[in-house]
């Protein structure tokens, strides 16, 4: 029997202060959840969606301890370090899924040759709107493609989940209710069909004009050729660097007139595109960030 592909979990998206991507992703609508900080020296201020995914701009609260905890074999920190240090710190480093074994990943990336490091297993406290707090856990498995430095993937395992009650985080005032698409660039996509077919367990791969199609439970990730972000996404890339590079992500809305009407309030400058409205990277927003009408 073909195993089910897995879904969509988060997106990691570095950022050179929590404060300034709170300050630009409440400016775009999103709620955002409070700060959280990592055992290992980093921080998160969480945008969760009513389709259970979520976006994690990533800070660093102790530089000290991100090294520190480099040096000891964090995959985590090592490559959020690395992506700072090549491509500056706003960016869109890693597309995570979900699994239910972490543990059966890590064996299965290793027997692929592409496991990026060892497993990682922590905890960090949650508090929600209300005041509450609960006690999340996880656990990582890393892959990553040597031929993408700029680039990572790792299967995530819940052990403590995440409070599911989680209904004022997910209301967003512009009408963002889930994540329709991801889109990576580069000029081979067909080099990197395989990484995704292992990191995603199997998931449908079609071969398209502008790149590859990759059908995760949840959502799409679409590695396109440059010429294929500039299609979608109006988004000029590097053509000279094969290795992957994270993009865009395209929200589901059920009205884009609300949508429109938030970022214009907020003086926040916005383009059409393929029925989609487009919004450029910023400082605190680390990717172009797209919405879609869907019923």
């Amino acid at each position: 029997m073909k195993p089910l592909p897995y879904p969509l979990d988060h997106l990691v998206l570095p950022t050179f202060k929590i404060a300034s991507a709170r300050e630009r992703l409440g400016k775009l609508g999103f709620t955002v959840a409070a700060d959280a900080r990592h055992p290992f020296g980093t921080e998160n201020a969480c945008i969760f969606l009513a389709d259970k995914t979520y976006l994690e701009p990533l800070g660093v609260a102790s530089r000290e301890e991100c090294e520190s905890a480099t040096l000891e074999g964090n995959v985590f920190t090592a490559r959020d370090q690395a992506y700072r240090f090549r491509q500056g710190e706003d960016g869109f480093s890693a597309v995570v899924f979900g699994t239910p074994d972490a543990a059966a990943d890590d064996e299965r990336l290793r027997a692929h040759a592409i496991s990026a490091g060892r497993m990682l297993e922590f905890t960090r406290p949650m508090q929600m709107p209300d005041g509450s707090k609960s006690t999340a856990g996880f656990r990582l498995a890393f892959a990553a493609d040597l031929r993408s430095p700029d680039f990572f993937s790792f299967c995530c395992e819940r052990i403590n989940p995440l409070p599911t009650d989680r209904d004022a985080l997910e209301r967003h005032a512009n009408g963002a209710i889930g994540l329709i698409e991801v889109a990576l660039s580069t000029p081979e996509p067909a080099a990197f069909a395989e990484f995704f077919d292992k990191v995603a367990n199997g998931p449908k791969i079609t071969q398209q004009s502008f790149g590859l199609m990759i059908e995760a439970a949840n959502a799409r990730i679409a590695v396109l050729t440059p010429q294929g972000m500039e299609a979608f996404y109006d988004l000029p890339v590097p053509s000279d660097d094969s290795g992957l590079r994270a993009g865009a992500i395209l929200f589901r809305t059920r009205d884009l007139s609300v949508t429109a009407a938030h970022l214009a309030g907020n003086g926040v400058s916005y383009t059409h595109k393929n029925h989609r409205i487009l919004v450029r990277a910023a400082p605190g927003q680390g990717a172009l960030f797209a919405f879609e009408e869907t019923q």
